[in-house]
């Protein structure tokens, strides 16, 4: 089984071509697939570990592993599940987050001047281009917005208008749709009880029992370099997905989009003082 596994890992590598990872052009190289070292370190994997999966000496690589290497390998949905399988998990009993597709990395490559970035139903963001962490923060990736909303933690969208409200309205009515739709899903229903449980908030609203919420398109934005800034915020479901694009834009020629610009050059790095 574990030959299986190294011998797709090195054909999906081999298949891969560097324009299509989204990586600079440039240099020899003997083949038109991703060298070890270019998708370990889009993986977040050790160039050594990776060897030992391709050379069949690791034995079952965690879910942790597995998606990582699905979104770095632009698998498609088949070829995710055949990995699991391959891995020793059963797909959909991994605990993955909902499976990014060529196509939509394909559209997120496409929008570098843009900030985007893709959260599924649970409010959890599952992946970010570079400007949208430039805009919100390095910690973007990973954040549940439902927990920093109701249980405490940092966002750099200003409380303006009753924006925060809006939001944490937006939240209760589509976690209560979600776990109408899908009354088993433990993992909505461990994210609920955990905002019952922390949140008198969260609590009083849920008890409410809202169905709806429109919520608000502009976002103020206070960053920490290039100071306030206000964006037109859209929300793009994915078909036969939980995923959705968060698109951040501003009118061209004005100054919002004057400060995304400097952004989109400046990425992540601070200002000298």
């Amino acid at each position: 089984m574990y030959d299986d596994l190294g011998t797709c890992l090195r054909a999906w590598r081999d298949r891969l071509s560097p324009e299509e990872a989204g990586l600079p052009v440039g240099g020899r190289r003997r083949a038109k697939g991703l060298r070890r070292q270019e998708v370990a370190q889009m993986a977040g994997l050790s160039v050594e570990y990776l060897a030992r999966l391709e050379q069949g000496r690791a034995a079952h690589p965690s879910s942790a592993v597995l998606g990582p290497l699905a979104r770095t390998l632009r698998l498609s949905d088949a070829e995710r599940d055949h990995l699991l399988m391959l891995a020793g998990h059963a797909p959909g009993t991994s605990h993955l987050p909902p499976h990014l597709t060529p196509s939509i990395l394909r559209i997120l490559d496409r929008l570098a001047d843009t900030p985007v970035h893709v959260s599924d139903d649970r409010y959890n963001v599952v992946h970010a281009n570079r400007l949208a962490i430039a805009v919100l923060g390095d910690d973007l990736v990973g954040t549940n917005y439902a927990r920093t909303m109701f249980l405490g933690g940092t966002m750099r969208v200003d409380d303006v208008d009753g924006h925060h409200d809006d939001f944490r309205a937006r939240i209760v009515a589509d976690l209560r749709q979600l776990l109408t739709t899908s009354p088993q899903a433990a993992d909505v229903r461990a994210l609920v009880d955990e905002l019952l449980a922390g949140s008198p908030d969260f609590a009083e609203r849920w008890a409410r029992a809202d169905v709806g919420s429109d919520g608000r398109r502009r976002k103020v934005i206070a960053h920490p370099e290039v100071g306030r800034f206000t964006v037109d915020c859209d929300v793009l479901s994915v078909d036969d997905s939980s995923l959705k694009l968060i698109v951040y834009t501003a009118p061209a020629g004005t100054s919002d989009a004057q400060a995304l610009a400097l952004l989109s050059t400046i990425g992540s790095q601070r200002f000298a003082t």
